[in-house]
């Protein structure tokens, strides 16, 4: 269940009670707790007589042993639910912190598709900012530290229970971050709208998030304190995550996960970068949902030929970058080329090459990520 509602997370702990919880165990990170957001949470908590205890110690793209501390000190505690107060990280750390709980082993043990045997302890996710959509996704990416790969794990039993959407919470973020989450969940629409494995209910879930982001994000990153974009934004992720929850992603994805794995690259920032180049690959095998998604990014294509029309969409997104001072090549993330073949290995090995809208092999990732490297387009 989703609940858009400025001011709710002052009365989450209200929230919890009629959920009858009792005893929390609450996941964030150091930056939200810093920043003071779980003051009001905190004190909600408190007056409604919910025993909470907060590890705050999840880091940026999450791993393995993270998660599994979290684990351990859950199992201490033995908490009835969980509760996730931050951004993708934090919540994809307490998606896997929350199904541990239940089940054998180490997270990475379930890399891949339905492999977790049981269900997890309730999970009431509250996202801080505006990209992931993990409030609403049945995956949680994980950061093998041992391979330097970021690994995928998917379930139903990682489904939030509950999702809190309240953009009081979005107001403070900086201008960089509202930027890297906010073309992040761009790219999670436009990925899940041209995936091969796309529906009607995605397609259209995803096309409406492309049209709210293109209507908010600027606004949301010129002027931060505006209430109404911001609250735009968190719908528009959710909804694009609910749309790739069914379609899944494609090269995008595939590739950038292996900079954060490799690099530490921010997620939202590497997608942004390297979305024109993968567009510009896939346009000839999806001109049309290019041209629909040309429009839902505002640009004109009445009595445009299809293949300039759907071109529109990749100029489209270079604008886009260009205003929120994100790089137009990934020297600028600090990527090295020495290790491509590495990164090409494990680009292939996500299942997002695979539904990705036209066929790509080794030698088109090789190919994608030199044309990011020195920006060709």
């Amino acid at each position: 269940m989703v609940r858009t509602e400025r001011g709710l997370a002052k009365r989450i702990g209200e929230f919890f009670q009629l959920l009858g919880y009792k005893k929390v165990f609450l996941v964030t990170d150091r930056g939200v707790k810093n920043a003071g957001i779980l003051q009001a949470i905190e004190s909600s908590l408190h007056e409604s007589s919910i025993s909470f205890e907060i590890y705050d110690e999840v880091v940026a793209n999450p791993s393995c042993e993270n998660i599994m501390d979290g684990v351990k000190k859950l199992k201490v505690f033995d908490p009835d639910s969980v509760l996730a107060v931050g951004g993708g990280s934090s919540i994809d750390a307490a998606k896997g912190i929350a199904v541990m709980a239940n089940n054998p082993g180490e997270i990475i043990d379930y890399e891949g598709v339905g492999k977790i045997p049981n269900e997890g302890l309730p999970l009431i996710a509250v996202p801080t900012t505006s990209g992931t959509g993990s409030e609403v996704t049945s995956s949680t990416i994980i950061t093998n530290t041992k391979t330097q790969f970021k690994a995928a794990v998917i379930s139903p039993f990682l489904y939030p229970n509950y999702a809190i959407l309240d953009a009081e919470l979005t107001v403070g973020l900086p201008m960089e971050v509202t930027a890297a989450t906010g073309m992040d969940a761009l790219t999670h629409a436009i990925e899940s709208y041209t995936s091969k494995t796309s529906n009607p209910a995605s397609k259209a879930l995803a096309l409406y998030a492309i049209g709210m982001i293109r209507e908010n994000i600027e606004k949301a990153y010129f002027i931060g304190t505006d209430i109404q974009s911001r609250e735009n934004m968190l719908v528009a992720s959710m909804l694009a995550g609910a749309a790739f929850s069914q379609s899944r992603l494609g090269n995008v994805h595939a590739i950038s996960h292996t900079f954060s794995g490799v690099f530490n690259v921010p997620h939202g920032i590497a997608n942004a970068t390297l979305l024109p180049f993968v567009m510009r690959f896939n346009l000839p095998a999806c001109p049309d949902k290019m041209v629909d998604i040309a429009k839902a990014l505002g640009e004109k294509t009445d009595g445009i030929p299809v293949k300039e029309a759907a071109e529109l969409a990749i100029q489209a997104i270079i604008k886009l970058n260009n205003t929120l001072n994100i790089p137009s090549n990934i020297k600028d993330l600090d990527v090295s080329l020495d290790v491509l073949p590495k990164l090409v290995e494990d680009s292939m090995r996500s299942g997002n090459v695979l539904i990705n809208p036209r066929l790509t092999s080794s030698k088109d990732i090789k190919e994608i990520i030199e044309n990011a490297y020195n920006g060709i387009l």
